[in-house]
């Protein structure tokens, strides 16, 4: 296609098409009806009459039936609508389908560096696009890094083990050796596990409660993210309302898991699996709301901050914290 191999990939100009009717700001109604005749014989999905100037600067936009509504002898750029939404030609089609769903627009245009409309991008195009870029988030937060395009096209079910496999098996390996650090804590503090054989019944438990908080704080940001409904600046506000929301969370499931600690080890247990449930869960999910917020800093993609590696961090963090506040609490 040519789009493809004039402008890079994953970019407005390698979805756009070039069928578009356009004409000059000084032409009559009657007269731009004419020529949006003389195309619509030849190209296909016309919605809008776009508008240019002397220098083929797009400088206006009509709908067809505003055109044909209109007084024939008026002139077009008296009736035209200045404020226009435009595509520049280079910007990602992520971003390009974000636009289209703010917005009510069937199509929108395609403007060059000099705002020369070059093409234009209709709602049907930007669809696969956005199914493309969603299932490529779905394989980031499962840690199986991006979606090749053979992978999306063939499907799960005709994809071959091989493929698979190395698709999810980078991943795994890493976060092998990051749970080494869990082991590592825990065998750090073995002479707490000897004397309160107990901890170690809520330390699954514990551990995994950070894990799937986290979980969920990084999917809520994430989303709100790729939709543009949180932006980088907003992370001091995320993260006063985190802090609000873990913490009730966390006295909620501290209240419940005391029971079982009375019940498995007496009160003293009891009291220490309540202090590390507050703890771990909102320091799980303040982890999980500000990782999108890091990669994002970074130029990665936020959906790489995901469950997998989030559920890694806090198990590391719960394992300091659980066995930390036993032996602060039981005096070990």
């Amino acid at each position: 296609m040519k789009n493809e191999q004039t402008f890079e990939i994953e970019t407005a100009g390698s979805i756009m098409k070039e069928e578009f009717v356009s004409v000059n700001e000084d032409v009559t109604i009657e007269e731009a009806i004419v020529i949006l005749r003389e195309n619509v014989k030849i190209k296909q999905n016309i919605y809008y009459m776009y508008i240019v100037d002397d220098f083929h600067e797009l400088v206006g936009v009509l709908t067809i039936r505003e055109l044909l509504a209109a007084d024939g002898e008026e002139n077009i750029a008296d009736v035209m609508i200045k404020d226009i939404i435009a595509i520049p030609v280079n910007e990602d089609q992520e971003e390009v389908a974000s636009v289209f769903r703010d917005t009510d627009l069937v199509s929108m245009p395609v403007v060059d560096e000099e705002d020369q409309i070059i093409g234009v991008i209709h709602v049907e195009d930007i669809l696969d696009v956005m199914q493309l870029e969603a299932t490529e988030d779905f394989h980031k937060m499962a840690s199986m890094g991006t979606t090749p395009a053979d992978f999306s096209e063939m499907g799960l079910m005709n994809a071959s083990v091989g493929l698979l496999y190395r698709k999810r098996i980078v991943w795994l390996v890493v976060l092998v050796f990051m749970n080494i650090f869990s082991g590592a804590g825990i065998a750090h503090y073995e002479h707490i596990i000897e004397a309160n054989v107990a901890l170690v019944f809520f330390l699954p438990l514990l551990i995994d409660s950070g894990g799937n908080a986290g979980s969920q704080s990084a999917t809520l940001v994430i989303r709100a993210m790729t939709i543009g409904d949180v932006k980088i600046k907003d992370w001091f506000k995320m993260f006063t309302k985190e802090i609000s929301v873990a913490a009730l969370m966390g006295f909620t499931m501290a209240a419940a898991v005391s029971i079982m600690g009375v019940i498995r080890g007496g009160l003293d247990i009891a009291v220490v699996v309540a202090l590390t449930m507050v703890l771990i869960v909102m320091i799980g999910s303040l982890i999980g709301m500000s990782l999108p917020f890091v990669f994002d800093k970074l130029k990665l993609d936020p959906a790489t901050a995901s469950g997998p590696l989030i559920t890694s961090i806090a198990d590391i963090v719960g394992v300091l914290i659980y066995f930390g506040v036993a032996s602060w609490y039981l005096g070990l």
